[in-house]
C-alpha cells in the first residue's frame, strides 16, 4: 500500500491534506487508524476537524507520541514483566514533582560528593540529570551510554572529570530503584518502549491486529523513538500519511529529532505544497524579513503591515502596547481574539502588567500555559496552613502570618450564589484577622494550636461578624482534631473536607481558583499514592525527620507547580480574547491571529533564549561525535531564530507590531537581532 509524504511550510495546508487522505481509507475500516498530533492541544484541534470532516465513514483514535508510549506500556506490563523478570506488581507513574522529590532523597549521598558541581545548586543538578535521561529515552540511547555521551560531547572544563560518570551511575541507580518499586517516569517508560516492548514479536503482531495503518502530523516534533514504531507498520505494508515542516521544528532541543523522523520520507510517495497560505504576511514578506535580519544594512522600509511602537524604558512600552490594544479594541477595528501578544520570554512583570490593563478595560486575557507554583494561591496556602494545625510535628511549617491569611480566607461565605470576588465574601478582615494570629495562635513544634478568641483582651471590637467566623473555624478545627485522634484521615480527605465545608460555591467559583484546588487535590492524591507505595519497601530513601504530610507541604512551599489539570483548554476549542504567550508556546499550539505584537522586539532572547533542554545537543542523530563549541550553538541559535520569524510570519493574517524599549528590564541598552527591522519602521 502506497505511503505519502507531505510537506511544506506554516500554513501550507498540510494537515488538511492528511484529513483528506485519510477520510478516504473507508475501503480499510474494519480496524481503527491510528492518528498522532504533537501535543495535547493539538490533538483536541485535529480530532474536532476530523469528526467534522470524516465524522464515522472512517474508525480512528487520536493520540500524542508521548500518551501513545505511556498508554502501551501501562497496558502490556504483563509482557515487560515478564521479559525483565520485574516483580509482579501494578506500575505507578510519577509525576515530575514526585520524581524530583525522590531523586533528590535516593541520591542525597552522592550530591554531597561526587555529584557536587561549583555552581550547580543540588535541585538543578537533579533535574539536569533527570533531563538527560529522558533526552536519552528519546532518542533510543540506552542508559549505560549516557556517560560516554556526555563525555564526548560536553566542554572537557564544564564540569569536574568523572562527574560525567557519577552521573550515569546515579541514573542507573535510579532506574533500578523505580522498577523495584513499580515507579514510571516518562523517561522509564520511553526506554521500556523502544528498548524492550517494542521488539517483541508479540507486541508488533498485536499493534498490527488493532491498527489498520497511520497518520502522523507534523513528524518534524516528534523523537527518534517514533521511526522504529512507524516502521513496524511500513515493514506489514500499511498504509500510512505523515506530513513534516521543514522549517517548524518548535520542540527541537526538548526530545524532538527531526533529522531522524526525516528517514520515514523513504519509500513514500512525496506530495510538497511548496508555499503558505496567501493571506499570511509570511507568503509576501518572510523571505525578505529574514534576509533584512541577517544583513541590518540591507534593511529598507518595512511594509505598511509592519508598525513600531517604541518607547524608553520597557514598563512605558508595556503600558503603550496595552493602551493601544484597548484603543484599537475599543474601536472594533480588530476582536480581542484576534490579537496575540508574543515575547521570547514573558516574565511575571509583563504578564501581570498586561493582564492588570487589559482586564480593567473590560478586555479578557488567555495567558497560555501560565503555570504558577500551587503555593501561589492563597486558597492553597490557606489549606496547608489548615493542615498544619490539625496534624502533629508540622509546627515549623506554619508562621504567624500564615494563620492570618488563612483566618481571612477560610471566613468566606461558601454558600452563596452571587458570583462575587472572594475577598468580598470574607468575614474576617485582614486587620482582624492580623489581631486574633497576635492573641490566639500558639507556636508549638509538635502541637501549633489556635486559643478561644476571648484570649484577645480586646475580642468585643473584632465585631460579631469576625468573631462568629473564627469561632466556626475553631470549631471546625477541634471536630477533626478529635477525629484524627481516634484513627487516622487520609490527608486527601481532610483537604476534601475543608474544601467543601470552606470554599466550594459550585459553578460560582472562579475558573482560576477551581484549577488551582483541582492542581492541589490531584497532587495530593499522587502524592499519597506514592506514599503508600513506599510504606511497601520501608519508606522513603534516605533520612526523614518530616511526616508524609509535612514533606507535601514542604514540596509545595517549595514552588512546585504541577501539571494542568484535565481539561487543559475549553472544549469547544474557542479563543477567549487576547492571547498571551511566549514564542515557544505560542508556535507549539499552532496558533494564528490577524495581529500579532512581538514584545521586546530588541531584546537579545529572539537568538539566545534557550528553549533547549541541558545538554540536548549530543542526543540528536545528527551530533558530530565531538564537544558542542559555542559556533555550533551560534549556528544553531541563527537557524532557529530563522525558522522562528517564519513560523510566525506565517501565522499572522494582516498586521504586525514591534514593540520596542531601548532599554531592558535590567537598564541596559537592547542589542538583540531584529533591531535592524525596528530602525526600519516608523513609530505610531
Amino acid at each position: 500500500m502506497t505511503s505519502i509524504w507531505i510537506t511544506g511550510p506554516t500554513r501550507s495546508g498540510k494537515t488538511q491534506r492528511l484529513i483528506d487522505w485519510l477520510s478516504q481509507q473507508s475501503a480499510l475500516a474494519e480496524r481503527p487508524w491510528l492518528v498522532f498530533a504533537a501535543n495535547g492541544d493539538n490533538r483536541l484541534v485535529l480530532a474536532q476537524r476530523l469528526a467534522a470532516t470524516i465524522q464515522d465513514q472512517v474508525p480512528y483514535t487520536t493520540t500524542t507520541p508521548a500518551g501513545f508510549i505511556q498508554n502501551e506500556v501501562i497496558l502490556f506490563w504483563p509482557l515487560l514483566v515478564e521479559s525483565l523478570a520485574l516483580k509482579a506488581q501494578f506500575p505507578l507513574k510519577l509525576r515530575p514533582e514526585n520524581e524530583q522529590l525522590l531523586a533528590l532523597q535516593l541520591w542525597e549521598p552522592r550530591l554531597a560528593s561526587e555529584l557536587k558541581v561549583e555552581g550547580w545548586p543540588e535541585s538543578q543538578m537533579v533535574r539536569r540529570a533527570l533531563d538527560l535521561l529522558q533526552l536519552a529515552a528519546s532518542a533510543g540511547i540506552p542508559t549505560e551510554e549516557i556517560t560516554q555521551r556526555l563525555r564526548q560531547g560536553m566542554m572537557p572544563n564544564l564540569v569536574p572529570t568523572d562527574t560525567w560518570a557519577a552521573m550515569g551511575a546515579a541514573l542507573l541507580q535510579w532506574q533500578a530503584w523505580c522498577l523495584e518499586r513499580g515507579f514510571l517516569t516518562y523517561g522509564l517508560m520511553t526506554q521500556l518502549y523502544w528498548r524492550y516492548l517494542l521488539p517483541l514479536a508479540q507486541y508488533q503482531a498485536q499493534l498490527l491486529d488493532r491498527f489498520a495503518g497511520t497518520a502522523a502530523d507534523d513528524v518534524d516534533e516528534y523523537s527518534a523513538i517514533a521511526t522504529p514504531l512507524f516502521q513496524v507498520f511500513k515493514t506489514a505494508q500499511r498504509p500510512q500519511v505523515f506530513t513534516y515542516n521543514p522549517r517548524g521544528q518548535v520542540r527541537l532541543g526538548v526530545g524532538a529529532d527531526p533529522t531522524a523522523t526525516l528517514v520515514l520520507a523513504e519509500g513514500c510517495e512525496r506530495l510538497p505544497l511548496s508555499h503558505p497560505n496567501v493571506d499570511s504576511l509570511g507568503y509576501a514578506m518572510a523571505d525578505d524579513v529574514v534576509r533584512w535580519v541577517q544583513d541590518p544594512l540591507a534593511v529598507t522600509k518595512l511594509p505598511e503591515q509592519v508598525q513600531l511602537i517604541t518607547a524608553t524604558t520597557r514598563g512605558k512600552m508595556l503600558r503603550q502596547t496595552a493602551d493601544f490594544i484597548v484603543d484599537v479594541v475599543h474601536r472594533e477595528l480588530v476582536a480581542p481574539s484576534d490579537i496575540a501578544v508574543i515575547g521570547p520570554g514573558l516574565d511575571a512583570i509583563a504578564r501581570y502588567s498586561l493582564i492588570e490593563i487589559l482586564s480593567q478595560q473590560g478586555i479578557v486575557v488567555a495567558s497560555l500555559k501560565d503555570q504558577r507554583p500551587l503555593n501561589s494561591s492563597p486558597f492553597v496556602r490557606s489549606l496547608l496552613t489548615l493542615l498544619s494545625l490539625i496534624y502533629p510535628g508540622l509546627g515549623r511549617l506554619v508562621s504567624r502570618d500564615a494563620v492570618a491569611e488563612m483566618l481571612v480566607v477560610l471566613s468566606q461565605t461558601p454558600d452563596t450564589e452571587a458570583s462575587l470576588p472572594w475577598f468580598d465574601l470574607t468575614h474576617i478582615d485582614p486587620v482582624r484577622s492580623e489581631l486574633i494570629a497576635d492573641h490566639c495562635f500558639v507556636p508549638d513544634v509538635e502541637h501549633p494550636r489556635l486559643l478561644p478568641v476571648e484570649n484577645f483582651p480586646r475580642w468585643d471590637r473584632l465585631g460579631h461578624q469576625a468573631t462568629a467566623a473564627y469561632r466556626r473555624i475553631l470549631d471546625w478545627l477541634g471536630e477533626q482534631k478529635k477525629q484524627q485522634q481516634r484513627y487516622p484521615i487520609n490527608p486527601v480527605i481532610m483537604l476534601d473536607r475543608a474544601v467543601q465545608h470552606f470554599l466550594w460555591r459550585g459553578n460560582y467559583l472562579p475558573t482560576d481558583q477551581l484549577s488551582a484546588l483541582r492542581e492541589l487535590m490531584e497532587t495530593a492524591q499522587y502524592f499519597w499514592e506514592v506514599e503508600q507505595r513506599l510504606d511497601l519497601y520501608g519508606g522513603m530513601p534516605g533520612e526523614n525527620s518530616l511526616s508524609p504530610v509535612g514533606r507535601f507541604i514542604r514540596l509545595l512551599q517549595r514552588g512546585t507547580v504541577s501539571a494542568n489539570p484535565y481539561p487543559a483548554r475549553s472544549l469547544d476549542g474557542e479563543r477567549q480574547g487576547v492571547t498571551l504567550a511566549t514564542v515557544f508556546q505560542y508556535r507549539a499550539q499552532r496558533l494564528t491571529h490577524r495581529w500579532q505584537f512581538w514584545l521586546d522586539a530588541g531584546s537579545p532572547r529572539w537568538l539566545t533564549g534557550r528553549d533547549e533542554l541541558f545538554g540536548a545537543e549530543v542526543f540528536l542523530s545528527d551530533w558530530p561525535e565531538r564537544p558542542v563549541t559555542a559556533l555550533d550553538t551560534e549556528t544553531m541559535h541563527e537557524a532557529r531564530l530563522e525558522r522562528i520569524l517564519r513560523d510566525l510570519l506565517g501565522r499572522t493574517t494582516e498586521r504586525l507590531y514591534l514593540c520596542h524599549s531601548e532599554l531592558a528590564l535590567n537598564g541596559q541598552e537592547q542589542m538583540g537581532p531584529l533591531l535592524g527591522l525596528v530602525s526600519g519602521v516608523e513609530p505610531l
